[in-house]
């Protein structure tokens, strides 16, 4: 985690949103599952926010082959940003959202104000470096650049995962907020910040780039093959989670979704698709 994305930015894009979502219903639409505790209409469809790959492929893949089973009437809506799917379900414009994990989340809430909760966790993207240039960790070399994604949460997660690979020194006990003000030993090397989903794009720019595992795939990556350091997955916090707006939990429909993102069917889908670039997260708390 789909970003430290400006706000003037959703501003300018309010409009369209506001547009391309009405047929979704709105907070206002009493066919929307009710934050104040009105009750769901269970024959309206689910509608999610999803990015591109692999959350909405996974969404799709239970929408085709297991949603009918449980009665349950799918909508998968993609998003190439980490922005309007957190504001779409806090506006009741969705139903609720699959893109992210819990440090971005709770940085999210706080400077925006708004009330997102995970339901359950889903799969975990490891975060990757890749370059064109370089083959081996050995290759990164004093002088050279590697980009960073700028928003709080996957900076300070890509700063660790140069660390942990002996790139750079950090102060200690910064933990997942580092910044790049944190480094205490560059080791010669120079730093980009861009916007996550635009990191790819740069690979031909740098000499190496640390890229969520979501865009990675979108990019043609196989994190497991093509990354030159990857993040462990024991032990590792940033699992991706089906979302809601608090007071939304327990909409039956959410509840259908959840209990089908965890089912063996999708553990099975998630292992053979995507060979370990993408791993199941299931049985572990989203909250």
């Amino acid at each position: 985690m789909r970003k430290n994305i400006k706000l003037t930015a959703l501003a300018a894009t309010a409009t369209a949103l506001t547009l391309g979502l009405t047929a979704c219903g709105s907070s206002s639409d009493p066919s929307s599952a009710k934050a104040d505790g009105g009750k769901a209409d269970e024959s309206k469809p689910l509608v999610i926010a999803a990015s591109p790959s692999p959350h909405a492929d996974i969404l799709n893949f239970v929408k085709d082959k297991l949603a009918a089973k449980e009665g349950l009437k799918l909508e998968v809506k993609e998003f190439t940003d980490y922005v309007l799917p957190n504001t779409a379900t806090e506006q009741g414009q969705v139903d609720g959202n699959y893109f992210q994990h819990k440090p971005y989340l709770d940085d999210f809430n706080k400077k925006n104000g708004t009330h997102v909760v995970p339901v359950a966790n889903v799969h975990l993207e490891p975060l990757g470096l890749y370059s064109k240039k370089a083959k081996a960790l050995t290759d990164i070399k004093p002088g050279q650049t590697i980009a960073v994604p700028n928003d709080t949460t996957n900076e300070g997660r890509a700063l660790q995962l140069l660390a942990a690979n002996n790139l750079i020194t950090l102060k200690e006990g910064v933990g997942t907020a580092a910044k790049l003000s944190d480094i205490t030993d560059k080791k010669g090397l120079e730093f980009k910040e861009l916007e996550a989903a635009t990191v790819p794009r740069a690979l031909n720019d740098v000499d190496a780039a640390v890229i969520n595992g979501n865009y990675a795939l979108e990019a043609n990556l196989a994190p497991a093959k093509d990354a030159i350091a990857l993040e462990k997955a024991e032990g590792n916090p940033y699992a991706n989670f089906l979302a809601v707006k608090d007071g939304n939990q327990n909409d039956p429909r959410i509840q259908k979704l959840a209990k089908l993102l965890n089912s063996d069917d999708v553990k099975k889908f998630i292992e053979e698709k995507y060979q370990g670039s993408v791993v199941p997260a299931f049985g572990t708390p989203a909250s």
